[in-house]
């Protein structure tokens, strides 16, 4: 259990949730940075991995590296098993109704674009609309656009208030019968901003519209139950969620899923090809052509593992509480500005100082071993809607302590007394 901690005046609760004992399943946050120990706060980035992901990638490649599918023999066999085994897990974590409803793909991006090009070509025609957010990252803009100029259909975006809250008026206004498909951001990684899905999910339905929600920023922070929320399609990035890079997962509704053509061709994605006609394969695997991530599909295994056995919904206080603690110590720095304040928010603290361009406080901090992220963090419209043309950003996960918060606040007041 965290100590009590007490900083100018602020008292840190003590929520239950052991953080200490946590932060050791994360060998990496052991290690020193240029002389400093290192303070990880770019989660919203990547996560840090915990050894059991570690353990899943070697064994993986140490045990039984095979090609799946294809193979008679042992590893081969071996490989497909835990393979879809992991994807039984996968539909287990997300409470899907089938493993038909799982695609392993890169990642959050590979599933918008996946969708996009596949269920936006099929299905949209021109005057037809799409709603996004003010919020979205780049993954869920640029797809659509591009989907809107081979269809000729139209991109409407809900607008955000000064705070970074999605103004479910404006959206209720832009829903009509032109509505095929909504698309957005759970948590957004700019703002940190919580957006209510299953009431935007609730409210494209019944305008006859499919709604897909970009979970990349929510899996690791907030339960996930597709069929709680209702919504056609959720994406999320494994290494986001304490796995490897270069996996992930698109859920989509299966009878959706089976009027979509092939987003991409080639082998595995097929049961028969002649040069006459192919004919194409049952799902998830009429999704998944040529050899996938196995390994990173393997050891994404024990990330939903680990997710799980600390459970959000215990972890969920201690991160809000964080939050709070490190947002009334980041406003002692003088000349400092959190963008984004929405009633419903997780662990991300976006921030500009007047003294300093937002690389120049990534800068010093790095040289106090403390990893944030600065930049447009691929939400330039976001930048423009608050009028900076970056930020500096510190983002939370379940390993992060008070302590962190405390150095991160350290490391500020050197930028002040640098730059200021």
């Amino acid at each position: 259990m965290p100590p009590s901690t007490v900083q100018q005046g602020l008292q840190f609760p003590a929520t239950g949730f052991d953080v200490y004992r946590t932060r050791q399943e994360f060998p990496i946050l052991n290690q020193f940075v240029r002389g400093k120990p290192l303070i990880y706060l770019d989660n919203a980035a990547t996560t840090q991995k915990p050894n059991t992901v570690l353990c899943g990638l070697n064994q993986f490649y140490g045990c039984c590296n095979s090609n799946i599918h294809r193979g008679v023999h042992f590893l081969s066999e071996l490989a497909t098993r835990q393979y879809e085994d992991a994807r039984l897990n996968a539909q287990t974590f997300l409470n899907a109704r089938s493993h038909r409803e799982i695609i392993f793909v890169r990642g959050a991006t590979e599933g918008i674009n996946l969708v996009a090009y596949s269920y936006g070509r099929a299905f949209l025609k021109e005057g037809d609309e799409i709603i996004i957010s003010a919020m979205e990252h780049h993954a869920n803009i640029v797809p659509w656009q591009v989907v809107c100029e081979q269809t000729g259909a139209r991109l409407r975006v809900v607008p955000i208030n000064d705070d970074g809250e999605f103004l479910m008026e404006e959206y209720e206004k832009l829903l009509s019968e032109r509505t095929k498909i909504v698309s957005v951001v759970h948590i957004s990684n700019a703002l940190g901003t919580v957006n209510p899905v299953k009431e935007i999910v609730r409210k494209a339905h019944e305008a006859g519209a499919v709604a897909l929600v970009d979970g990349a920023q929510s899996v690791a922070h907030i339960p996930v139950d597709v069929q709680d929320l209702e919504c056609d399609f959720f994406v999320f990035s494994g290494h986001k969620l304490f796995g490897p890079t270069g996996i992930g997962i698109l859920y989509g509704r299966e009878s959706l899923l089976e009027r979509m053509p092939p987003y991409q061709t080639g082998g595995d994605m097929i049961l028969s090809v002649t040069f006459e006609k192919t004919v194409y394969n049952d799902l998830p695997y009429k999704f998944e052509a040529g050899t996938p991530n196995i390994g990173g599909a393997i050891a994404l295994s024990p990330a939903l593992d680990f997710v799980r056995s600390v459970d959000l919904r215990k972890v969920a206080p201690y991160e809000d509480a964080l939050l709070k603690y490190a947002t009334e110590r980041l406003l002692e720095i003088p000349g400092l500005r959190i963008i984004g304040n929405a009633r419903e928010k997780a662990a991300v603290i976006s921030f500009v100082m007047d003294c300093a361009h937002p690389h120049d406080i990534g800068t010093i901090l790095d040289s106090e071993g403390i990893a944030i992220r600065t930049g447009h963090h691929c939400a330039q419209p976001v930048m423009q809607r608050f009028g900076v043309p970056a930020t500096a950003r510190a983002s939370f996960a379940l390993y992060n302590t008070p302590e962190d918060v405390d150095a991160l606040v350290k490391g500020l007041q050197k930028v002040v007394e640098v730059f200021g």
